[in-house]
């Protein structure tokens, strides 16, 4: 999201609360959060802190995945994904400015690509297809960080309609347990290849085709001649 310039007589805003709204802004935007955390983040009251119970949960995502329990299949299968979204859904009210709160992020999203890795290996799906569902979630991630860095916000659609997070695990989750998986799988990492290469696509030929106007409109104005702008400031003036 570009910010307008403020306008004469606006007040200015406080540097250090333009800073730190800006840094939740984004770490917020890093989590990828979806339609269920941004339903229910309103009913946690203020919420825990999100370094500790995010760690917590790649951690026992890692001691599921060691201990060989998921081999079984069945049901078991939707353990990591329900474990991960009770220990990191209560985080999502917090503002995230901790001192180590930038850790978040990338921790949520490990666990999030262990729980698909664990669950797809331990119900038999092809590992090209786990291996294209966390690149297209990477790319996802790393289009929002590089945005967020030109200060061009995705729009807020996008996150929902990505189901976030704690969606795609439960998806994956419910799948699993009833042994449809890979095709689960498949039709969710299409989806999600379809969603996010088109709208960063677009949105980024939309930005390059402003910046070559921008750019266009400025060199003329450079290439017009003196006279030729003075005639039209007073054209300008006496119109208005």
């Amino acid at each position: 999201m570009i910010t307008a310039p403020l306008a004469a007589g606006t007040p200015t805003p406080d540097p250090d609360e333009e800073r730190r709204r800006i840094q939740t802004a984004r770490l917020l935007a890093y989590r990828d959060d979806g339609p269920l955390v941004h339903a229910l983040a309103g009913r946690i009251g203020k919420g825990i802190p999100p370094v500790p119970a995010t760690l917590i949960a790649l951690l026992a995502i890692v001691a599921i995945t060691v201990s060989g329990v998921l081999k079984s299949g069945g049901p078991i299968l939707l353990v990591p994904p329900l474990l991960v979204l009770l220990l990191v859904l209560p985080t999502a009210p917090r503002d995230h400015l901790g001192r180590l709160d930038w850790l978040t992020p990338p921790l949520l999203r490990g666990a999030e690509f262990l729980t698909i890795i664990a669950v797809g290996l331990a119900a038999d799906v092809p590992k090209w297809l786990l291996f294209v569902l966390v690149y297209v979630v990477g790319y996802h991630t790393y289009d929002t960080v590089y945005r967020t860095r030109q200060s061009i916000w995705p729009p807020a659609w996008v996150f929902h309609a990505g189901l976030g997070w704690e969606l795609r695990l439960l998806i994956i989750g419910v799948g699993a347990a009833l042994g449809w998986l890979p095709a689960v799988l498949a039709v969710l990492t299409a989806y999600l290849f379809v969603l996010f290469a088109v709208e960063s696509v677009t949105s980024w030929v939309r930005l390059d085709k402003a910046s070559a106007q921008a750019g266009a409109d400025a060199e003329q104005d450079l290439e017009a001649s003196p006279e030729d702008a003075l005639e039209q400031a007073t054209g300008e003036a006496e119109k208005g």
